[in-house]
Parts: structure tokens; C-alpha cells; sequence
């Protein structure tokens, strides 16, 4: 993963529209591998065998480099693509939709289709929700007790998370920090200090928040 923040969707899920009498569900998941989004595009395909189409698409990839849309019998270009086109719009990693059509009599035509299809998507993205992964780098700052309480003030009142505080014979605080403000957070630590608390960078991690257009 690289250092920048990205987006995904925050769980699996489905969502269930009726347009002009067709019924469509969008099947939401969140995968790692082209071998395990087709694994999941198969597994709806076999549980809604009767329904008229599944069709699909998938983004997956730091750099996206696996992308794919499907029409499944759906005239072409009026359902995997706009579907793949609605993840792109909205910058979506890992992610594999399925929409399920059960026709309800009613043609659509090629863009009302269009808009069917990557209006499910959309609005099944809006109810399952995404969230933005960002890569977190774990610091630890080591003080004596004189410290504890302008350190402890210090952290809580910036933007970077403190994640544990351990007391021992000295006190350690457990911090994480955008991985690209690494430096600058140990500069600021080593400023609100005056230099006499110990620093260690440690591992990185990932942490996702919510994310709101």
C-alpha cells in the first residue's frame, strides 16, 4: 500500500431497488485478489440463477491495476461499465459490486439501463458507506514523570492519535502519525520536550475512517 490515502468500501453488503417493475440488488465486498472477486461474482451468479442478469465489475490494486466490467447478456457497455465507472468516480479500491436484475416487463432502453445500473451502484455505495485508509506510522515518546502532564496535554490537542499510555518506571506514549508527517511529528515531540524524552519509530499500521462526500 502506498503512503497516500485511499478508499474502499467500510463492509460487504446489499442494497435492493425496483425500477420500471425490474427488481436490481447490488452485492457489495471488499477483496485483495482478482481470484477472490471472481470467486464472489460466482457465488451470486449461483444463488441467483434464476434472475435474468449478474452483471459485474471490480477495481483491485494499489495502482488499479485490475479493473473489469462485465454485462452479463445486458446489451453492451449498459452495465459493467457504468457500474466500473461509479467506483472510479468515487476513487474505490478492493471493491467488487454485482448487480442482480430480475426484469420486470418493462425495456429500459440503452440509457435508462445505463442509469439503472450505475444508479444502484451509487446508491448502494451511499447506504453501505465507504471509508478512507490511511497508513499510520507508530511512534513511541519515553518521559519521565515530570513530563506526563504537558506531553499528555500536547497529544491529545494535536491531529495525531495517541493510542496507549504505559506507566512504568518511566512513561511511554504510544502515537500514530501519517506517514508522510513523520518527521515533522518527530521534531514536534522533540520541541515539546526540550529534547529530553527518547524516540522510537516502530511499525506501520492502517487505520480507516469514515469518509462523507
Amino acid at each position: 500500500m502506498s503512503t497516500e490515502s485511499n478508499y474502499t468500501i467500510k463492509q460487504s453488503g446489499t442494497y435492493e431497488v425496483l425500477i420500471q417493475k425490474s427488481k436490481f440488488i447490488a452485492h457489495f465486498k471488499r477483496v485483495d485478489s482478482e481470484e477472490e472477486a471472481q470467486t464472489f461474482i460466482q457465488s451470486i451468479k449461483k444463488e441467483h440463477w434464476n434472475a435474468n442478469h449478474n452483471c459485474s465489475a471490480y477495481i483491485i490494486g494499489e495502482r488499479n491495476e485490475h479493473q473489469k466490467a462485465n454485462d452479463d447478456g445486458e446489451p453492451s457497455g449498459t452495465a459493467g461499465l457504468p457500474m466500473l465507472e461509479v467506483l472510479r468516480k468515487r476513487h474505490l479500491k478492493d471493491t467488487v459490486v454485482v448487480v442482480t436484475r430480475y426484469f420486470g416487463g418493462i425495456k429500459l432502453g440503452g440509457g435508462g439501463l445505463i442509469r439503472a445500473y450505475g444508479g444502484t451502484v451509487s446508491e448502494g455505495l451511499d447506504v453501505i458507506g465507504i471509508v478512507e485508509r490511511l497508513q499510520m506510522q507508530q511512534l513511541t515518546l519515553t518521559v519521565d514523570y515530570t513530563w506526563i502532564g504537558k506531553v499528555e496535554h500536547e497529544l491529545r490537542q494535536s491531529t495525531y492519535l495517541l493510542d496507549d499510555i504505559v506507566y512504568a518506571d518511566l512513561v511511554t506514549f504510544h502515537v500514530s502519525v501519517p506517514v508522510e508527517e513523520t518527521d515533522k511529528a518527530l521534531a514536534w515531540m522533540t520541541d515539546i520536550t526540550n529534547g529530553q524524552g527518547k524516540l522510537q519509530t516502530n511499525d506501520k499500521r492502517i487505520i480507516e475512517r469514515d469518509f462523507k462526500r
